[in-house]
C-alpha cells in the first residue's frame, strides 16, 4: 500500500508541475511517512527531476531565444543546486522542513502579485540588450542588471537544490528582466535552468545515500504519466485553480510541521 501511495502522490505531483507547479508539495509529505524527512527530500528530487526534461523537450522551439542566456545563468544554477544539496543534513534539515514549506505556499500565494508588479517594472527596466548597440551608460546598466540576475540565480540554486518548491516562481521573477519575448520563452529558460539545478541535487543526494532507489523509481516512472496527464488537463482546467489548491495543501502542511516543532 504505501507504493500506491506514493505512486498516487507522484501522480498528482506530475501533474501539479505541469499546470502550475508544486509538485514538491505532495511527494515529500508522502515521503516522510516511510522515511527520514532528509531522505524523502533526496528521493523527491530524485523522483520528480526526469518530469523536468520533458518540460525542456516541450520548449525545445523556444529555446533558440535563450541561447545567449544559458551561457551566463547554466554555471550558477550548477553551483547554486550543488551547493544547497551539500548543505541538506539529516539534524537541520527537519528543523527548516516547516519554514521551507511555509515559504513555498507564499511564493505560490503571491506568484499572480509579484508577476503584475515584475511585468510592470521590467517594462520601463533597462534590459541587458544594449550591450552590444547603444549609448555607455546603458551598456553599463545592462552589464548591472545581468550581474544581479547571475547572482539572484545561483541563490535560487541554492534554495532549489537544498529543497526546491517553489523555484520557478522565483526564477520567473528575476528572469523577467531579461528582456525576453513573451512567456514561453521564459518559461523555456526557467525549465533548462530547473533542469541544471536538479540534475547536479539529484546526483548528490545519490552519492550521498540521502535517497530510497525503490521508491525513487517508481514515483519517477508515476510522475511521467502524471506529468503528460496534467499537460493534458491545463487544456481543459485553470492553472489558477491547481495553484489554489497547492496553496492549501502547503499552509496545512505548515501548520502540520509547525506543530511538532512548538510542542
Amino acid at each position: 500500500m504505501e507504493y500506491f501511495w506514493l505512486c498516487l502522490s507522484a501522480v498528482a505531483a506530475g501533474a501539479v508541475n505541469a499546470v502550475a507547479g508544486g509538485g514538491t508539495l505532495l511527494t515529500f509529505p508522502a515521503l516522510t511517512s516511510v522515511v527520514p524527512a532528509h531522505i524523502a527530500n533526496g528521493t523527491s528530487t530524485v523522483a520528480l527531476f526526469p518530469g523536468s526534461f520533458a518540460s525542456v523537450w516541450g520548449y525545445r522551439k523556444q529555446m533558440a531565444a535563450c541561447k545567449r542566456w544559458l551561457v551566463w545563468l547554466t554555471p550558477p544554477s550548477v553551483l547554486g543546486g550543488a551547493l544547497g544539496a551539500s548543505l541538506v543534513e539529516a539534524a537541520s534539515f527537519r528543523v527548516v522542513i516547516p519554514y521551507l514549506i511555509l515559504l513555498a505556499a507564499v511564493l505560490f500565494l503571491l506568484q499572480p502579485t509579484i508577476a503584475r508588479v515584475l511585468a510592470r517594472r521590467s517594462a520601463a527596466f533597462p534590459r541587458p540588450h544594449p550591450l552590444s548597440q547603444g549609448e555607455r551608460g546603458e551598456r553599463e546598466r545592462g552589464a548591472k542588471t545581468l550581474a544581479v540576475i547571475v547572482v539572484c540565480q545561483f541563490f535560487i540554486g541554492v534554495y532549489g537544490g537544498y529543497f526546491g518548491a517553489g523555484i520557478g516562481i522565483l526564477m520567473l521573477s528575476s528572469l523577467s528582466f531579461l528582456g525576453l519575448k513573451d512567456i514561453h520563452e521564459t518559461n523555456a529558460l526557467k525549465s533548462f535552468l530547473a533542469l541544471c539545478m536538479n540534475i547536479v541535487a539529484a546526483g548528490l543526494f545519490i552519492y550521498r545515500g540521502m535517497w530510497e532507489w525503490e521508491y525513487a523509481l517508481a514515483m519517477a516512472a508515476a510522475a511521467i504519466i502524471g506529468g503528460y496527464a496534467g499537460a493534458r488537463l491545463s487544456l481543459q482546467l485553470r492553472p489558477a485553480i491547481v495553484r489554489w489548491i497547492v496553496i492549501v495543501i502547503g499552509f496545512g502542511l505548515a501548520v502540520y510541521y509547525f506543530l511538532p516543532a512548538s510542542s
